[in-house]
């Protein structure tokens, strides 16, 4: 709900990948928007539709809920990043996955591009990095593509509505 994550259930790989080839099969997708998915078994069977139904996919690598609670297991991030984000039209990490992935540490918005050019370099086409993370008056997201570098910036905004900000953006 907008308070958080209150529970989590694992859902077993070839249930989730029944349940995309269901909706694929009937009414099809127009884009795919991936967010939580657990570990790397999940990961993988949902690498495996998405392969044979090229689609434009939305990678929202969820990894830790605003609370603290782990959403993706350690073994998972090699997955996402060998699996999934060479199939990613955009993957939107906020700044702390954004560190995960590229497995370093992001202090600055010049890390917050470099980092999203590793992931470019793994095969995503574009990485919209969520800067809200990072200290300052002043929140920049940055788009990153292969030929270009753009910078969204405002004034942050002191409130406690923000969960679910990643499935709004997307």
């Amino acid at each position: 709900n907008t308070l958080g994550v209150s529970d989590i259930v694992a859902v077993a790989p070839e249930i989730v990948a029944a349940q995309m080839r269901a909706v694929l099969d009937d009414i099809g997708a127009d884009i795919v928007k991936i967010g939580m998915l657990g570990d790397a078994e999940v990961i993988g069977a949902v690498a495996a539709v998405l392969r044979g139904a090229r689609l434009p996919v939305v990678l929202d690598p969820v990894m830790v809920a605003k609370g603290g609670a782990a959403l993706l297991a350690d073994d998972a991030v090699e997955a996402m990043l060998r699996l999934l984000v060479p199939l990613a039209t955009v993957v939107t990490p906020n700044t702390p996955e954004l560190a995960a992935l590229a497995g370093t540490e992001l202090e600055d918005e010049g890390d917050v591009v470099l980092a999203a050019q590793e992931l470019l370099d793994l095969g995503a086409r574009a990485v919209l990095a969520k800067g809200a993370h990072l200290p300052g008056d002043t929140i920049a997201d940055w788009l990153v593509t292969r030929t270009e570098q753009t910078r969204f910036a405002g004034p942050r905004i002191d409130t406690v509505h923000t969960h679910g900000t990643g499935c709004t953006l997307a």
